[in-house]
């Protein structure tokens, strides 16, 4: 069970009465409450780029059991109290697959993320596919895609937010350009923390 704060409650207030205009539907505008709320920026809200359906389809998932694969330990550390108050969902980290990396060519989180998504796909599929959260590393969200193209599977919903200057932009409007599930924040913003709101967004929408 989530029991909210008063100052919390009293922040997405003061966040839903300072918002612009803008056509997000319910789910996404309960997205971009939190990650102005994490950010303390409302700029974020012209960042942000829904895939259609994204939301809706990332909590059915999670609604479902879906785990939740991400590509740092902070990201998942901060969904965890989450996830454990709300449906209880598994979350995995790149980290858990670094050590049978002999791939010299991929970063240790793109090996970790694409080896933990082949693992975790082939025993949860369709409705229960893994949701994945990069909140870090482009490398690992561009390889990602890469080995979507061809996949049987695709996740749930992929939660685009790496941070930094090397690659992120380009990582980015690699995912925007697919068909893929997704909530992208453009530009080089980012990071763990962004990326875990967004879903502890949609997990607080399953109560």
């Amino acid at each position: 069970m989530v029991i909210d704060h008063p100052i919390f409650l009293e922040s997405i207030s003061f966040i839903r009465s300072n918002l612009g205009a803008n056509n997000l539907n319910y789910l996404e505008k309960k997205v971009l409450e939190r990650l102005v709320h994490t950010s303390g920026d409302f700029s974020v809200q012209n960042l942000l780029n829904f895939s259609e359906g994204a939301c809706v389809k990332g909590l059915q998932a999670l609604k479902n059991g879906a785990p939740i694969l991400t590509d740092t330990d902070m990201a998942a550390a901060a969904i965890k109290s989450m996830a454990e108050n709300t449906t209880r969902n598994e979350i995995f980290t790149a980290r858990m697959w670094f050590g049978k990396n002999n791939h010299t060519k991929l970063t240790k989180t793109a090996y970790g993320l694409s080896e933990g998504w082949n693992e975790l796909s082939a025993v949860n599929s369709g409705s229960k596919s893994p949701i994945v959260v990069i909140g870090s590393s482009p490398t690992a969200l561009t390889y990602l895609i890469d080995i979507l193209e061809d996949a049987k599977d695709i996740p749930s919903l992929i939660i685009g937010m790496p941070v930094g200057f090397i690659g992120v932009e380009k990582s980015k409007n690699k995912l925007i350009s697919t068909d893929l599930p997704r909530i992208v924040l453009n530009s080089t913003r980012g990071g763990a923390a962004m990326a875990a709101a967004s879903v502890n967004a949609l997990l607080r929408e399953t109560i």
